[in-house]
């Protein structure tokens, strides 16, 4: 987990940001490595991403959304990229919501000198179309958000057994709809955002799903386990938590900046 905090970095997390590496085959090279692709870069997230990654060696970008709390932190990462001792990175393929060059360029200034088409090749998801990045399969499955969005159903071999195929999802930003069912359908883990609260967000629908929402989700889909993320840091996210378990019985945590989860 690189960043975790929801709509905002919160006072002991950034905006949101996750890693995810699998163990892999290089068709260049022949040999094995890593392969590491990030999922979203909010406000302040490039911080902790240089704790846990290289950010001038990821193999791709996946994008839910195009707000700011889950892009920002992709220009000044252009900046690391573009102005590095070493000279320029190759351009990073960036898989988003049609637009994210145009926002990025605007969150980014006419200076030219902060300019990110050079560091960033951008690719547009189709939903349902898989993109394959070394072992890993990202599935994009569109969800209920204000702007265009989407979950990530991704597919790798397990870190225990490579002859293993498993399954993680990550909703990005949605409310209950046809996209979340999908996302949530016998994964292995279902990392779901959980922003609002039962009771106190019940007039606030088609935004962001409550504990008690992602939790129906991963038990209707019989998610072999539910991590809680993107929760504001004026929630309490042990109440977040009780609504979960009230209604999934599985394994569950909330997301933690530094986490990392085995599959």
């Amino acid at each position: 987990m690189v960043g975790c905090a929801g709509s905002f970095p919160g006072p002991d997390a950034a905006a949101s940001g996750y890693l995810v590496q699998a163990e892999g085959p290089d068709e260049r090279t022949g040999a094995t490595r890593t392969w590491t692709v990030l999922m979203d870069l909010g406000n302040g997230a490039l911080g902790p991403l240089q704790r846990l990654a290289d950010p001038t060696a990821l193999d791709a970008i996946a994008v839910s959304h195009l707000h700011s709390d889950h892009v920002a932190d992709l220009v000044v990462l252009n900046v690391l990229r573009r102005y590095r001792p070493g000279g320029p990175c190759p351009p990073v393929a960036v898989h988003a919501p049609e637009g994210a060059a145009e926002r990025l360029a605007l969150m980014a200034g006419k200076d030219p000198a902060t300019e990110v088409s050079g560091q960033f090749a951008f690719r547009t998801w189709e939903p349902g179309v898989p993109v394959v990045v070394g072992p890993l399969t990202f599935v994009p499955v569109a969800v209920e958000h204000p702007v265009p969005a989407f979950g990530f159903r991704v597919t790798g071999p397990s870190d225990h057994d490579a002859a293993r195929t498993v399954t993680l999802a990550y909703t990005g930003d949605t409310d209950e709809c046809p996209g979340l069912t999908e996302l949530a359908d016998g994964v292995d883990l279902l990392l779901a955002e959980a922003a609002y609260l039962e009771g106190r967000d019940d007039g606030l629908r088609g935004v962001h799903l409550t504990g008690r929402r992602a939790g129906l989700a991963a038990a209707a889909g019989g998610a072999g386990r539910l991590v809680l993320t993107h929760i504001p840091a004026w929630n309490d996210p042990e109440e977040t938590l009780a609504e979960a378990r009230a209604a999934y019985a599985g394994p569950l945590d909330l997301a933690r900046t530094g986490d990392v989860h085995v599959l």
